[in-house]
């Protein structure tokens, strides 16, 4: 039993760090700050790739969560209850952020694809004004003459 509360501690800290890590991820989204979006990213893999190997011991105790808490003395059943719910708290916030900054990522993606095809269009009309003003190119050279 205490080797799952001590998992669980720890794994609240994990979420508390990935909570942080999502406002940096969410600052560097807003300042289109790639480098170091992509260390959050790496740091935020870390951490994650923690909190599953602490579910592996807590996993066993949250398939049977009632009949585990049960058997605790009455403070450690709330601390045990008051870290799950933070833990899901957590999750909540750092999922509600991801989508979010899925969100304006997805935007600036639409708004470069709109840009390449405003771009492509201007080539166009400039390619057919010129040939239209000075006439088509003449595509090979007599360096003959």
């Amino acid at each position: 039993m205490d080797e799952v509360l001590t998992a669980l501690e720890q794994q609240v800290e994990c979420y508390r760090a990935l909570a942080k890590l999502a406002e940096a991820q969410h600052e560097h989204v807003q300042q289109n700050a790639t480098e170091q979006l992509l260390l959050v990213l790496s740091r935020r893999q870390e951490v994650l790739d923690r909190i599953a190997s602490l579910e592996a011991a807590i996993a066993p105790a949250r398939k049977q969560w009632g009949a585990f808490v049960a058997a605790l003395d009455p403070q450690r059943r709330v601390a045990a209850d008051a870290m799950l719910a933070e833990t899901r708290m957590l999750l909540e916030q750092i999922t509600a952020a991801d989508r979010n900054d899925a969100l304006v990522l997805q935007q600036r993606k639409l708004n470069l694809s709109r840009e390449i095809s405003q771009a492509t269009a201007a080539r166009r009309v400039n390619r057919s004004y010129a040939a239209a003003a000075y006439g088509a190119a003449n595509a090979s050279m007599d360096v003959k003459k």
